[in-house]
């Protein structure tokens, strides 16, 4: 199918003391995902991060404490026809996350293993080939 609508997100690659990635799955979807959303109007995509950090996980960071991954479009991983363009970010140190707001689900991923089949395009495709 092609992809006839675009979406802005930004996204953010934050990890644990293990060195895990950390993934999460909205209510009402299947996919895992990095944190992260639409900007609201006039935020830079660094502040739809670490708002969407914040409200999805709790996780607090400085939007200019965000280091700047790559953009990449992908296809969306629970809205079908569309494409989304993000901007992916990491967040510096090491986190604890917990599920809040639409967060039904956070799964810490192990990058050396496996990976699992339930991952969005976004990781699959760019960002996890990009932190390799």
């Amino acid at each position: 199918m092609t992809a006839t609508h675009l979406i802005v997100v930004s996204a953010v690659c934050v990890y644990n003391n293990d060195g895990h990635l950390l993934t999460v799955r909205k209510r009402g979807t299947d996919k895992f995902m990095h944190p992260g959303g639409k900007p609201e109007p006039g935020e830079t995509a660094a502040q739809a991060a670490a708002r969407e950090l914040s409200e999805e996980v709790g996780i607090e960071v400085s939007p200019e404490h965000l280091e700047p991954l790559g953009v990449w479009l992908a296809v969306a991983a629970n809205e079908a026809a569309t494409t989304i363009e993000a901007t992916v970010f990491t967040a510096p140190g090491t986190w604890e996350a917990h599920p809040s707001a639409e967060i039904a689900e956070i799964r810490w991923l192990d990058l050396e293993a496996p990976l699992p089949t339930d991952l969005a395009p976004l990781l699959t495709d760019h960002v996890l080939p990009a932190l390799k």
